[in-house]
């Protein structure tokens, strides 16, 4: 029978452990309960941070309990950065921060049967905790020059680090300390730029309490060319449908590159080994039809949104390129898509605006005189409808939900407006 830890190692979401035999054992050996933590950092989680919360779901269908730590005293506090320091949030911005993530982290872990998840605030157990009791009881244990051999803070030294950030790693040792204490978690897992905040942890409760726990650690998932998976040119891909629509959530993953597209699936797809393995077979065999891609953009979106985000957004591409009716999408769909497309507004006065103008201002034509021949060419279109009067202007009729104009040139070259009237 496969373990959960060849399960996760298969799919590549194991960077390192404390120790690996150790580490069988105990999750052979009963339900273990284990923790992840996120700090509130931004109003939502980004798309790094699902890789944890997709542990967190394997562990927990092996039986595993799971702690969800949301960090609302180390949210305050800011992870040390290479790049310097990082701006402190006020007390306020990181409370309610703090409970956006909640609300969202409990879409991805079941919080019914007999391992049952649970949603833990750092805050609760540090927010009164005196200076002088925090140094006794915690730095004691922490050695300066374990501190100062970190990666993160080595590289900091030159240019400043403060003592705010250089003492974070403390706090999330504690955490895991406290957790043990209060749950009985033996099991810490995180990113592997994390490891020496995790491990710090275990090493704390060996040194205060004699305890031995467990650390995992996932690998940081990257693009072909080395740099970070989950950005694009425009910034981070967020969980939040108000920040990253589900229309651009499932065409940043249609857009996977061929050389790694089988590596994101085994992490994020549910799918089989054997249903991943046909895919990749077909990928190497005709990489044209994408099938990969689409498999991985279905699943994810289905995962983080839902079904029926998913149906919208491929609806939506279908629409936008004049294989379905833009009318039949709704309007939230229609307004993620024109904000990804990078839609202008158009403010009308008494008039509607003409087409030469809408097909300019969409940036599917550079000019009014190159909307004009591609008119004539019978090459323009306004909300897929063929445009055949260079002097047409605009109707209602022609306002998705009263506002929105899609405008494309030939097949390829899209472009949307929103109507201010």
């Amino acid at each position: 029978m496969t373990s959960v830890l060849d399960e996760l190692k298969w799919r590549g979401l194991v960077a390192d452990s404390t120790d690996e035999a150790a580490l069988v054992e105990h999750l052979q050996a009963g339900p273990v309960t284990f923790y992840v933590g996120f700090d509130p950092t931004a109003p939502s989680l980004h798309f790094g941070n699902l890789v944890q919360l997709i542990v967190a779901g394997h562990l927990q269908r092996a039986g595993h309990r799971p702690l969800i730590l949301v960090g609302g005293s180390t949210g305050m506090i800011g992870d040390p950065k290479e790049t310097g320091e990082r701006v402190l949030n006020s007390p306020e911005v990181v409370a309610a921060w703090v409970e956006k993530i909640r609300a969202q982290v409990q879409r991805f872990v079941s919080f019914d049967g007999d391992n049952a998840a649970r949603v833990v605030n750092n805050l609760d157990w540090t927010g009164s905790l005196g200076t002088l009791e925090f140094l006794r009881d915690v730095g004691k244990h922490f050695p300066v020059n374990r501190m100062l051999a970190r990666d993160v803070v080595r590289s900091r030294l030159e240019g400043g680090i403060s003592y705010t950030e250089f003492s974070y790693v403390l706090l999330q040792a504690m955490d895991y300390r406290e957790l043990f204490r209060q749950y009985g978690c033996t099991l810490q897992f995180g990113g592997s730029d994390q490891w020496g905040n995790i491990t710090a942890g275990v090493e704390l409760l060996r040194r205060s309490d004699g305890k031995r726990v467990h650390a995992l650690a996932t690998p940081l998932l990257t693009k072909a060319d080395g740099s970070k998976f989950g950005k694009t040119e425009t910034g981070t891909v967020w969980l939040d449908p108000e920040l990253t629509s589900p229309y651009a959530f499932h065409q940043y993953f249609l857009n996977a590159e061929d050389a790694k597209v089988i590596e994101y699936l085994k992490v994020f797809s549910p799918r089989s080994q054997e249903e991943i393995e046909a895919l990749e077979r077909e990928t190497r065999e005709s990489p044209h039809r994408r099938a990969a891609q689409r498999a991985l953009a279905d699943d994810v979106t289905a995962f983080v949104h839902s079904a029926a985000e998913r149906d919208a957004a491929i609806a939506a591409a279908e629409a936008l390129f004049g294989r379905s009716e833009l009318a039949d999408l709704d309007e939230s769909t229609l307004s993620g898509v024109l904000q990804e497309i990078g839609a202008v507004e158009i403010v009308a006065g008494g008039e509607l605006p003409m087409v030469v103008d809408v097909l300019e201002a969409s940036g599917v034509v550079p000019s009014k005189s190159a909307a004009r021949r591609a008119i004539a060419e019978g090459g323009a279109y306004i909300n897929n409808t063929k445009v055949a009067d260079v002097d047409a202007r605009l109707t209602a009729e022609d306002l998705l939900h009263g506002r929105f104009v899609v405008a494309r040139r030939g097949k390829k070259t899209v472009g949307g407006t929103t109507i201010k009237r």
